[in-house]
């Protein structure tokens, strides 16, 4: 039997309970047996993957790999996944920039494949996309007790990064309401209602840019680089899913947001 997360009766409350135990709950994870042995399987063969072919063959490789990246549901699809893969990175017609989730372009970053040298041998490779999959794998197994905290990780997890790259504010703004399950966490967070997502993109920004000036004290997604804000944001997202019946939430399906 797999390990369960610990989320008390899930909320914010829950929230809280998850973010003192996190690393606790990761080390459970790894230990869980079939969580181990794949991982014995990942360090032991991926250095000797050279293509996207191969790792695709491979159906425990391909299922770490996938839920490293939050893929998992692509494990039967794995044309596709080969295909993403082979990508070149420096096309921007290429399938993998044509995806709006950019999920696909970080596993695809992360391996190389479309890449004269893969990233597969390279030293603490293995380890990467195990301590990824961890999280990840706690990610998935929270969101079976509690879809919303499996959106709160992944914006505690996704929101950091993305403030701090080197991208515009707008181009940050529009990557967030790209990634369904970050976008829904700002919706939340900032209670915006139904016909928000019905409005021009352009008027969608203003009104993010206005929300988080009042709620974060800046208009700019640069600010979510501290820690203390990405928390006041998943704080009012959960408090606010909470506030509402299920028949009026959308974040019931949180899990599907996820994995679409």
């Amino acid at each position: 039997m797999s390990v369960q997360p610990l989320v008390g009766s899930g909320g914010y409350a829950g929230w809280r309970l998850l973010v003192r135990t996190t690393e606790q709950q990761k080390a459970m994870v790894a230990r869980d047996p079939v969580v181990a042995q794949d991982h014995r399987h990942f360090r032991g063969t991926i250095g000797s993957v050279q293509t996207a072919g191969q790792l695709v063959s491979d159906f425990r490789l391909l299922r770490t790999a996938l839920t490293a990246f939050g893929l998992e549901n692509d494990l039967n699809s794995r044309f596709f996944i080969r295909k993403v893969l082979e990508s070149d990175l420096n096309d921007p017609k290429s399938l993998v920039n044509r995806l709006s989730d950019k999920r696909y372009k970080a596993m695809a970053q992360a391996f190389g494949f479309g890449t004269a040298k893969p990233g597969t041998a390279a030293p603490g490779f293995a380890d990467a996309i195990v301590a990824r999959h961890v999280d990840a794998e706690l990610e998935r197994r929270v969101g079976t007790v509690d879809g919303n905290l499996r959106l709160a990780m992944n914006a505690r997890r996704e929101l950091p990064t993305l403030a701090a790259s080197p991208s515009t504010d707008a181009t940050k703004w529009y990557t967030i309401l790209g990634s369904t399950p970050l976008r829904k966490v700002v919706e939340g967070a900032f209670n915006l209602g139904t016909a928000f997502s019905k409005l021009p993109l352009d008027r969608q920004v203003q009104d993010l840019k206005a929300r988080s000036e009042r709620l974060l004290g800046s208009g700019s997604p640069s600010v979510l680089a501290d820690a203390g804000k990405v928390e006041l944001l998943i704080q009012r997202f959960l408090l606010t899913a909470q506030s509402v019946t299920p028949t009026q939430s959308s974040y019931s399906a949180a899990l599907t947001l996820l994995s679409s």
